[in-house]
């Protein structure tokens, strides 16, 4: 099986401190920007962003004066965590089917019709993009 490499639900929230302040942080720093938003333990805290370490989404340098303290910084954009995560959930709903994942989302999508305009546009995009590279 393929190792995870992509944020789980809980692992989102932490990453979300990172990706709005675009800087390292330490653990306790994020704790405080966590604990805004929700209950979640400094214990837990510390173990996502363990986990995160380990699957290569945050990097980590020791402080120079503290070796207890640990500045952690992202090393993947929100944008690419975003499309490992579309990938993994078409190949794992759709069986890699991307027409058929994008017809249910949009069939269960209520749009506006700026919004429609905007995925045409995206759409011809994707054609210019495909028809400039044969």
């Amino acid at each position: 099986m393929e190792k995870e490499t992509t944020p789980s639900q809980s692992e989102w929230l932490i990453m979300e401190v990172f990706w709005a302040g675009d800087t390292s942080l330490t653990a306790r720093e994020v704790i405080g920007k966590v604990r805004e938003k929700t209950d979640m333990s400094p214990r837990m805290v510390r173990v996502l962003l363990n986990r995160l370490w380990q699957k290569g989404v945050l990097n980590y340098v020791v402080d120079e004066h503290d070796a207890r303290v640990y500045h952690y910084s992202a090393i993947k954009s929100k944008e690419e965590c975003q499309k490992e995560k579309s990938r993994k959930f078409v190949d794992s709903y759709f069986g890699g089917n991307r027409k058929n994942a994008m017809a249910a989302l949009l069939q269960s999508a209520k749009l506006t019709e700026e919004q429609l305009r905007e995925l045409e546009e995206m759409l011809d995009r994707c054609k210019e993009k495909d028809s400039g590279e044969g």
